[in-house]
């Protein structure tokens, strides 16, 4: 057999901590979903606050109290799905996070402009929706989610 028809030997690279191996999450990763996870449940639990308030204590509208908290409850769906599916690896879920987070970033403001204790939950709202959305565009990121740029088909 010539050195034609013989196949190449092709070394196998190791990984030296810059790309996740396969079935392997970044932490960048586990920090996105983390914090896409603690969103979730704040909603949660804002939207049984005020859901609870509205029907066991007195609102000035009951009515507004229930939609509200029912909404919240509904809200808390989408970074709760995204944070499971970014922990499963999995690449339609960066999608609905970058939109949760790019949705939080207007509510933070509007908690900033308050004068109340909703100041500190702006604060921390912003700090961790900027946070989020720095770990979702890193290239570690979309890598172990398989998420090329346009015309990067491989």
């Amino acid at each position: 057999m010539s050195s034609e028809q013989t196949p190449a030997q092709t070394p196998v690279p190791e990984t030296d901590g810059t790309a996740p191996a396969a079935g392997e999450r970044p932490r960048r990763l586990m920090y996105a979903a983390a914090l896409a996870a603690l969103e979730g449940i704040a909603l949660v639990v804002a939207g049984g606050w005020i859901l609870a308030l509205g029907l066991a204590g007195s609102p000035d509208d009951r009515q507004q109290a229930v939609t509200g908290g029912i909404t919240l409850l509904v809200l808390a769906l989408l970074p709760l799905l995204a944070a499971r599916g970014l922990w499963q690896v999995r690449r339609w879920s960066r999608g609905p996070a970058v939109i949760t987070q790019i949705l939080a970033l207007p509510v933070a403001y509007n908690l900033l402009q308050a004068d109340s204790i909703a100041i500190g939950a702006g604060i921390g709202l912003a700090v961790v929706s900027v946070a989020a959305l720095v770990l979702l565009v890193n290239p570690a990121t979309t890598r172990a989610l398989g998420i090329t740029g346009p015309g990067r088909a491989e």
